[in-house]
């Protein structure tokens, strides 16, 4: 995406702690390119509000009620794909930034960082580009990880989570907030990648590699 020099970049923020918001608003504030144009606690908050506004980048947590920053952060991406994530977290594990580049973020920044570096973390992924936190980078180096369920995309893990808490393809949906037969296409694509057809496999291999708790 290529923005105008004269163009503010807009800006979505995403935490569900007041005090972070406030921060983020104040500090942001001091930037003339940017405009921010809502904030909200969650991500399925996050998911509404950015197919209403369609901003240019939205600053998401990770940890949050109702749905996490990562699962929304891939149906955003997949919806949105003119809207650059963000992720901004007090988690530097492998793990949570493996986890959101997978699911389709630009950058990943640590909320240790400074005001400038967030402001020019939003500027770089608005131009197309990423950016991660030098603490981020650190961790991908020094414990890089091959996921043990690495068949299935995010998307999937996700999806196949919520079937083995029990829930039915439409119950999916509506937590997703995509259509009954996008479900059913990645419940099949499940099927055939891990070669399951029995709802007790599926819910071993969900318990296994940790997508479920036992």
């Amino acid at each position: 995406m290529t923005i105008d020099a004269n163009q503010k970049i807009t800006v979505l923020l995403v935490d569900d702690h007041p005090m972070v918001q406030d921060g983020l608003t104040a500090c942001l504030s001091y930037y003339d390119d940017i405009e921010i144009v809502d904030v909200c606690t969650n991500g399925k908050d996050a998911l509404d509000k950015a197919l209403s506004l369609r901003p240019d980048v939205i600053l998401m947590d990770v940890s949050m009620p109702t749905m996490n920053g990562i699962d929304a952060t891939e149906i955003i991406t997949d919806k949105i794909p003119g809207t650059k994530i963000l992720i901004f977290s007090m988690h530097e594990s492998s793990e949570f930034v493996t986890s959101s580049i997978q699911a389709g973020a630009a950058g990943y920044i640590s909320k240790d960082t400074t005001s400038e570096e967030v402001y020019f973390a939003i500027k770089a992924i608005a131009e197309g580009k990423t950016h991660f936190s030098s603490s981020v980078a650190r961790a991908l180096i020094d414990n890089p990880i091959r996921p043990e369920n690495e068949k299935l995309t995010t998307r999937e893990q996700v999806i196949l989570t919520w079937i083995a808490k029990g829930l039915s393809s439409k119950e999916v949906a509506r937590k997703l907030n995509i259509s009954y037969r996008t479900v059913e296409a990645h419940r099949r694509n499940i099927r055939t990648k891990l070669n399951i057809e029995s709802f007790a496999e599926l819910v071993r291999y969900a318990v296994n590699h940790g997508l479920v708790d036992s």
